[in-house]
């Protein structure tokens, strides 16, 4: 590195640290964040020239050290998505500025994150064969999990909060090594037994069907989750559980992945819809709004339903209009809360939509925006379609709706936030182009029927 480089990355993080407590604050960056994803670097400093007129004026003092370098934003938006700290993307623009390199950082940085929990499902497997070998048992069965309900953005977090000031020591090839020395604390394993009644293999019987009884074991994997993981192997102090919140937020904010999923919500609610059914779509289809009065002010963690419950509204939609059980919002999100669905202050993970779809008995599978015809056939045979949206018509920041049908070539959906939007025709084009670029879990489209 030229030495003018040093220099001028020495005077960033300079910079960068006045600002750190602000980060832990989450205050001043939201701002940041925000101007970011709309126009990059200069976007972000007019977002930090409109935090520091609420955090202090040393703030105003980073927006051209910003437009030099992004150090700024690896301290607050983890710099292992820019792939270096001088890197170049296209045409020699600042890499903070290429969304196309970004994306490609991440998509590899998720590939990475994909490989070691496959990983962590085949050390799990061994540790498996280890306990069934001191059973004594005649044969054993492994139940993995349906989906991983990982978070890209939550392993990017924890281990740059762990890293803290050290941005320097960032780097993709650290932590796999970090992540990988922990496979073992990625998936738990409970066992239960039961007697089978098998046919006996004796080719001196071959006319006669005989059957013998065996001692089965039967393992079910669970997958621990990444505050499990933080506490085992990043070791997080609180500070730094603090400080990776909010860098996990940023980073949603930055990336506009929908991740946080938070309605305008005042405290003001609307009246009661009662009993709303759609019946113009091939599924008639029990309508619920997270703004309704019987729901918007309930709680959804240690948030509320009103503010963040889109996601478990979703499923209320979904699984009220597929099964023969009614599960208002209510109930969705206590759901949602007590199985790993609800995020913090940003609304539900991805992984809420295939994981509750499978605790209702439904089958579920992820569709992309590059797959419409799928999406036309699933609506069309009566299945319902839940998808995560970014900024445009739905959204300033991250939606699920669920489409519900299609009428004259146009898609019909169940806003949980909008019973206008939701009596609206929409191109698919509309849907396809402002969904989420960042999903998770499959999406950002999930296929749900019986």
């Amino acid at each position: 590195m030229y030495q003018d480089e040093r220099s001028s990355l020495d005077q960033a993080a300079s910079t960068a640290h006045t600002v750190h407590s602000a980060i832990k604050t989450g205050k001043a960056v939201s701002s940041i964040a925000k101007g970011a994803a709309v126009g990059g670097p200069y976007g972000a400093a007019a977002g930090l020239a409109l935090a520091a007129g609420k955090h202090g004026k040393a703030l105003l003092a980073g927006a051209l050290v910003l437009l030099m370098l992004p150090v700024l934003f690896v301290l607050m938006l983890p710099g292992l998505i820019f792939g270096g700290l001088t890197s170049s993307g296209a045409l020699g623009q600042p890499i903070l500025n290429d969304n196309a390199a970004i994306n490609g950082h991440m998509d590899e940085i998720a590939a990475a994150i994909d490989v070691i929990l496959a990983g962590g499902v085949a050390d799990a497997k061994v540790r498996i064969a280890s306990d069934f070998a001191a059973t004594g048992g005649d044969n054993y069965e492994v139940i993995a999990p349906f989906s991983i309900a990982s978070n890209t953005n939550s392993f990017i977090a924890q281990y740059c909060a762990v890293k803290e000031q050290s941005w320097a020591q960032l780097s993709l090839s650290d932590m796999q090594t970090i992540l990988c020395g922990g496979k073992s604390h990625l998936y738990s394993f409970t066992r239960t037994s039961e007697t089978r009644t098998v046919e006996a293999d004796d080719p001196d019987t071959e006319d006669v069907v005989e059957t013998k009884e065996e001692a089965w074991y039967i393992y079910t994997l669970s997958y621990n989750g990444e505050s499990y993981f933080a506490d085992q192997v990043f070791r997080l102090t609180d500070d730094q559980k603090k400080l990776a919140s909010n860098y996990a937020y940023n980073l949603s904010l930055f990336l506009g992945d929908g991740m946080s999923q938070y309605t305008e919500y005042s405290g003001s609610t609307v009246a009661s819809l009662g009993d709303v059914r759609f019946t113009d779509g091939a599924t008639e289809v029990v309508y619920f709004n997270q703004l309704d009065q019987r729901y918007a002010n309930k709680p959804y963690g240690t948030d509320n339903i009103g503010g963040y419950g889109c996601g478990p509204t979703s499923m209320s939609i979904v699984v009220s209009s597929l099964t023969d059980e009614i599960v208002d919002p209510v109930e969705m999100s206590k759901w949602a809360y007590e199985n790993g669905g609800w995020c913090k202050g940003q609304g539900s993970y991805h992984s809420l939509i295939p994981n509750a779809a499978k605790a209702w008995g439904l089958n579920v599978e992820g569709c992309k925006a590059s797959e419409p015809q799928r999406i036309i056939d699933a609506l069309s045979s009566g299945k319902l379609v839940v998808a995560i949206m970014s900024p445009g018509h739905f959204t300033t920041g991250g939606h699920f709706i669920v489409l519900r049908g299609v009428k004259d070539g146009k898609i019909l959906v169940a806003d949980p936030a909008s019973t206008k939007r939701s009596q609206q025709e929409w191109d698919l084009s509309i849907i396809l182009n402002e969904a989420s670029k960042r999903p998770g879990a499959g999406g950002p489209f999930w296929i749900i029927g019986l």
